[in-house]
């Protein structure tokens, strides 16, 4: 039962603390203490129930998945201190405008910003995968090789920032106001570290909802067919939409996770590896695993 109730439980109960600490005027003490404490709750899950127990083992990447996780962080607490200090209230407006519909309530006003950001993370996402150039910042994220909630922001600072543009655009043209974006943001972290962690929890119907890790799995698989789907941050609105939703229930996820591209196992080197020539120049798979996965299916 606690493996069903898991998921909505420990993001109610982080949108429920932000929420009661941003009433009480202490939104970014909420928020950390919210961040931290799903990540703590997450790490004492994964040994208690972990969903695979082959990701518990270590893979050398603890510090560099820290490290990312930290950048961006940074980056992104830089950009709006500079915004805040230059005056940029455009890029997130105290009051909604243009087509924003302020009289909604504010869970209501939520809800419809995580469905604007989402359509603009999506395509952001989707298109990391399709496009070569936009592939070599995406693979630092696609190279782990188990899931876990601390790779949860392995990402390549250019490619968070990419996503981030995509998904503000789209909500200075609608109108949002500040407190929605700041928001659909606490929202999209907590439901990263579900997404990522390696706890056994049965999501059941929010998979037609949510990215869930039960859909993210699959899209961390080797084989194109799999992990080319899913590319929702945290709705599946738009993967339904544009039929890239993908969860077979008569086979569990592949454990053998990663890409071929020759990602470099330290930190400065995963930074510098999509600026350098000789880096892959499409998503590239390991075939041989992929053969033998498809004779263990039958062929499929």
């Amino acid at each position: 039962m606690f493996s069903w109730i898991a998921w909505p439980g420990l993001l109610a109960l982080c949108i429920a603390g932000y929420a009661y600490g941003n009433a009480l005027g202490h939104p970014i003490l909420a928020y950390n203490i919210t961040y931290f404490g799903m990540a703590a709750a997450l790490l004492l899950l994964e040994r208690l129930m972990p969903y695979e127990p082959a990701w518990a083992k270590s893979d050398g990447q603890t510090r560099q998945d820290i490290s990312h996780t930290a950048l961006n962080k940074g980056i992104g607490q830089f950009l709006a201190g500079t915004a805040a200090m230059l005056g940029a209230s455009q890029v997130a407006p105290a009051t909604a405008s243009g087509f924003w519909p302020a009289h909604w309530p504010m869970a209501a006003q939520v809800v419809l910003g995580l469905a604007v950001a989402e359509f603009g993370l999506y395509w952001a996402h989707r298109l990391g995968h399709e496009i070569p150039w936009l592939w070599r910042y995406h693979a630092v994220h696609h190279s782990v090789t188990r899931l876990w909630v601390v790779n949860t922001g392995r990402f390549h600072f250019v490619d968070s920032l990419i996503a981030t543009l995509f998904a503000l655009v789209l909500g200075i043209l609608v109108g949002a106001p500040k407190e929605v974006v700041v928001w659909v943001l606490a929202i999209t972290t907590y439901i990263g570290f579900l997404t990522h962690c390696n706890v056994d929890m049965d999501c059941r119907g929010l998979n037609w909802l949510f990215n869930t890790p039960d859909l993210h799995r699959w899209h961390h698989s080797r084989l194109p067919s799999e992990g080319n789907t899913n590319y929702g941050e945290n709705l599946l609105l738009w993967d339904i939409i544009f039929r890239t939703r993908y969860l077979p229930l008569d086979r569990r996820p592949p454990v053998d996770i990663g890409t071929a591209d020759p990602v470099p196992l330290t930190f400065l080197g995963q930074l510098a590896y999509p600026f350098r020539r000789h880096g892959a120049t499409a998503p590239v798979l390991d075939t041989p695993a992929l053969e033998t996965r498809a004779e263990a299916a039958g062929g499929d």
